[in-house]
């Protein structure tokens, strides 16, 4: 097969025939000596709006494919390189080994084992993903929250409730993204994704494709135990003998995976306890924006091609003269602002989207950076300060969602009525004044920050776009160390995904996953 780049077609002719020809002409034959082609990457130039396209790269099997090559070979055009992940065969199938968490890292990290042929124990603190649905949709309803399944924990982690984005920016010469991808497309994804110049899936497609995963581990062999909680792990002469759940029952292992999400505060505490090594680290915290669908689908494509190319995203960064870095963060085309809340009396909100991202708003966060100067130096300051921001914005909304018109917050005064812009939200809300969640420091940073965002898409300071609060889960406020091999200074224990503080998102957790599933596959 020949890779071949920079094939480019404008979005309004994006058919086999204008493929083949741009192909055809790319490497100087024929269009009948094609035989086949499959498309392996797919981004979008929008840099013209009145000619945005769409640029391939394409592996193509030719006719006489010696002779082009000897005759095109450039930067361009070259063999196609081998990008399959390489399965590997565990070296001791009794290797017993717990998983603590059933996000996007505790289930890669279970389904290479079990093809490596090691049958781990998943321990889920929450439900199933098809009854953990039905908790969250009854709390979004009537506020009635399950601390232990809801937007934050239970099958499929927080991911399960988000837009569902697939894309990274790690670079790795295993092809561990593509595993990802193509893991997802045999439990159920669209094989859009493996190409797509912004993969996602959608909150709706993931649900499905997290039973049809956990099935299949299922079935070789592995275990998983719903609605049980971690309380305590057992340590001997520091390494890891097993843990206690619920606590009461004792389950041994060799291996602990600590896939426990970004939320899991009261773990945190307890590994602390018993002696991991930790850190804390800097996040982000801010507030969720809504706009109208269709203002961002004119300013990112324009007139001529808002309609053809779906629900636009964008991505915005300012860094304000006070030293705090603001952007746009999990920004959700034709999605909902939801109620994320995991502990009682706190408030939390993130952003969420079916795959057809077809609800009239856009949504993102715009978050603002902070670190210790801002929380203080204490190992839980940073965790502590999310939640008396999610303590604070609970009181503001009395429980629901607190939300302000964005004219209203720049005068800083509690919104009493909608504009143009309805919410979108999965929870109820109610009219706050939004600066009361943050101190002069950080509100000026984000209205400065709205300012200039203001001038990179146009009417972005719309006066009744909707800000909701707080969003202040967009990463874990710890790190639990670990080395080169991915163990924690505890011997067989092994922090992962986003909880550990390594990795955010579906797809740098999920890898993560595989990493530390592949130490344990290579453990004598």
């Amino acid at each position: 097969m020949i890779r071949v780049r920079q094939i480019k077609v404008d979005i309004l002719n994006n058919d086999e025939s204008h493929i083949l020809n741009k192909l055809a002409k790319a490497l100087e034959i024929n269009k009948y000596d094609i035989i086949s082609y499959k498309i392996k990457r797919q981004s979008l130039d929008a840099r013209n709006k009145d000619r945005i396209l769409y640029v391939y790269e394409i592996d193509v099997e030719v006719s006489n494919e010696e002779k082009v090559l000897k005759n095109k070979l450039s930067n361009d055009i070259f063999i196609s390189p081998n990008e399959e992940y390489a399965f590997k065969k565990a070296k001791n199938y009794n290797n017993k080994t717990i998983i603590v968490g059933s996000g996007p890292a505790g289930l890669f990290a279970a389904f290479i084992l079990v093809e490596g042929g090691i049958k781990p124990i998943i321990i889920e603190r929450g439900e199933c993903v098809e009854d953990r649905i039905k908790s969250v949709q009854n709390f979004w309803e009537q506020n009635i929250l399950n601390i232990n399944s809801n937007v934050q924990f239970g099958e499929g982690g927080a991911g399960t409730f988000s837009d569902g984005k697939l894309n990274t920016l790690v670079k790795d010469k295993e092809n561990y993204s593509l595993c990802v991808l193509e893991t997802f497309v045999r439990f159920g994804a669209p094989k859009e994704i493996l190409y797509s110049y912004k993969p996602h899936i959608g909150t709706d497609i993931l649900v499905k494709v997290i039973k049809n995963m956990r099935e299949y581990i299922l079935s070789k062999g592995a275990q998983i135990h719903y609605n049980t909680l971690m309380t305590d792990i057992i340590i001997d002469n520091n390494k890891i003998k097993g843990i206690e759940v619920n606590n009461k029952d004792i389950i041994e292992c060799d291996n602990l995976i600590l896939a426990i999400g970004h939320s899991a505060r009261d773990t945190f505490k307890m590994l602390n306890e018993k002696g991991l090594s930790m850190q804390s680290k800097p996040f982000a915290v801010g507030l969720r924006i809504e706009h109208p669908q269709d203002l961002i689908n004119r300013s990112q494509y324009g007139d001529k091609y808002k309609d053809f190319l779906g629900a636009a995203s964008y991505k915005l960064t300012h860094q304000s003269s006070n030293g705090h870095g603001v952007y746009s963060f999990c920004m959700c085309p034709g999605g909902y602002v939801v109620n994320a809340s995991s502990e009682e009396k706190r408030l939390a909100v993130n952003g969420m989207s079916y795959y057809k991202r077809d609800s009239k708003n856009a949504n993102s966060a715009l978050v603002i950076t902070i670190n210790s100067n801002d929380y203080g130096e204490s190992l839980f300051a940073g965790m502590e300060f999310q939640q008396n921001l999610e303590k604070k914005a609970y009181k503001l909304g009395n429980g629901l969602i607190p939300i302000q018109l964005l004219r209203d917050y720049i005068e800083n005064k509690e919104t009493i009525s909608l504009g143009k812009v309805t919410p979108c939200t999965k929870g109820k809300y109610k009219f706050a004044n939004l600066n009361n969640l943050f101190n002069d420091e950080l509100n000026s940073a984000l209205k400065e920050a709205l300012v200039a965002f203001d001038k990179k898409i146009k009417n972005f300071m719309m006066s009744d776009a909707i800000l909701l609060g707080i969003e202040s889960r967009t990463s874990s406020a710890i790190k639990i160390l670990r080395n080169e091999l991915f163990e924690s200074n505890i011997e067989g224990i092994y922090p992962c995904g986003e909880g550990s503080g390594y990795a955010g998102g579906i797809t740098t957790s999920a890898i993560d996953g595989i990493k530390i599933a592949e130490c344990i596959i290579n453990k004598d």
